[in-house]
């Protein structure tokens, strides 16, 4: 499958690998429609990616708020009367012990991560149904895969992602609709900054692990490689990450004891 002309939305497109994502699809020729909670930031991207109106849409959206992200699907199908793609990549983290971590955090992560990812995919379904075609892509993490130290709650919200897109997968697939899970390892973004400590404040400065991980533009790359392939599962990451999804599988005893001590910040 080829990007170009293609009409792909974006959440959290305003920073991150929303942003990386936005300017490689702009590169490849495909319309986009960029979505977060900060417009002026959006406004940045759309410009930095050489992005016009005439082939983009700056869509702002809350994903906390997932009862609402159903009035945003008209204006996305009104810009060009269709959506190929759904990339679900907005989402926050978490950097905190789950002890110290509120429910109301927990909450939040939930409602921001997997609500309102689900919220939206369902609310433009019935697009692609009626199309009988369509790729729903949703970024999720290694955390996903596995849980660590200080990403309960953040590692809870992957998973109930894989569960829920594992079986509108299954369930989508006679309609035409590709459904990808892309599970990304530690990426050189500032996501540890607005991540959620247990208070509900963000944590507010970079992890050494994501300072030493990934280059943001080759993983963007990799990541809508995988998509255009027509993935369903895929671990994009450096060797830590990987053999963890390895030892995962295959050893799960001996990955409980490592992930005890691990540094994962």
């Amino acid at each position: 499958m080829e990007w170009k002309d293609k009409v792909v939305w974006v959440t959290g497109a305003s920073s991150g690998m929303g942003e990386e994502m936005v300017k490689e699809l702009a590169g490849k020729g495909a319309k986009v429609i960029l979505s977060s909670r900060n417009r002026e930031e959006l406004s940045r991207v759309q410009k930095e990616a050489g992005l016009s109106d005439q082939n983009s849409l700056i869509l702002p959206l809350d994903l906390e708020k997932y009862e609402t992200l159903s009035k945003s699907v008209p204006a996305a199908l009104k810009k060009w009367g269709k959506v190929d793609a759904l990339i679900n990549n907005g989402g926050i983290s978490q950097r905190d012990l789950a002890e110290n971590t509120s429910l109301s955090v927990t909450e939040k992560i939930m409602n921001v991560n997997f609500y309102g990812a689900i919220a939206l995919t369902m609310a433009l379904y019935p697009h692609f149904k009626e199309n009988r075609s369509g790729i729903i892509a949703v970024i999720s993490s290694v955390a996903g895969k596995t849980g660590t130290r200080l990403r309960s709650s953040y590692s809870a919200s992957k998973h109930a992602l894989h569960g829920y897109f594992d079986s509108l997968r299954a369930e989508s697939h006679a309609f035409g609709i590709q459904v990808s899970l892309i599970c990304p390892g530690f990426v050189r973004t500032k996501i540890s900054y607005n991540a959620l400590v247990g208070s509900g404040k963000t944590h507010n400065k970079m992890d050494d692990a994501l300072a030493k991980g990934l280059d943001p533009n080759q993983t963007a790359k990799r990541i809508l490689d995988s998509i255009a392939r027509g993935k369903d599962e895929v671990v994009i990451g450096g060797f830590q990450e990987t053999m963890a999804t390895y030892l995962k599988r295959f050893f799960p005893g001996l990955l409980t004891k490592i992930l005890r001590n691990a540094k994962v910040t």
